[in-house]
């Protein structure tokens, strides 16, 4: 039970590391354009890169497969950044595809676990229980994501609550955000 849950506290602390904010900043960027009532099909979505991101990390943690950790950095703040273009093309529309959402969220997700599995292998291989660490840690990046997008769909009801006509313009600005911090990251992750 001490396995599960040092790993279910290592998982919040993954999400919710100021050093490494690139996690809280995809959260943000894919809860944005959600309201509360959408709530569930945001979950969906948080859920979707959870599970890929911890089949990834049980990839490496396996030593099923290994990706070089230099474009797997640069490639997540490119996540970012498309959700963050996506953003900005389709707040305040209605309607989009949520399957392309879904889909591109998981293909995301797999990409930010490789990012911290050289990490989490590292602290593993001493583990005499991968999956009991691996549930653990999920459990735990799971709940932080939550704590994200609660919070970020809080911040939308207050804009939506003292700037009701501003809102999608608000909503892109801030995606504008997002994407110029996502590409600061890339360009400081540049591999090649």
């Amino acid at each position: 039970m001490d396995t599960l849950f040092f790993y279910f506290e290592l998982g919040i602390k993954h999400v919710l590391d100021p050093n490494g904010y690139d996690h809280v900043l995809f959260m943000f960027a894919l809860a944005l354009p959600y309201l509360f009532k959408s709530f569930s099909k945001l979950l969906v979505l948080a859920t979707a890169f959870t599970l890929a991101h911890c089949f990834s990390l049980a990839l490496a943690a396996f030593n099923v497969m290994s990706v070089d950790a230099g474009i797997i950095e640069f490639l997540i703040p490119v996540t970012i950044a498309l959700t963050a273009i996506h953003n900005l093309i389709t707040i305040g529309q209605s309607g989009g595809s949520y399957h392309i959402q879904l889909a591109a969220t998981v293909f995301f997700g797999l990409i930010h676990g490789f990012g911290f599995s050289n990490y989490f292998r590292m602290i593993m291989s001493g583990e005499s229980s991968k999956l009991t660490a691996l549930t653990g840690f999920t459990l735990g990046i799971e709940l932080a994501q939550i704590i994200v997008i609660t919070s970020t769909l809080l911040l939308t009801l207050l804009i939506a609550l003292l700037a009701n006509e501003r809102k999608p313009l608000i909503l892109r600005i801030l995606s504008a955000f997002v994407l110029i911090l996502s590409i600061k990251i890339a360009v400081g992750n540049w591999p090649f």
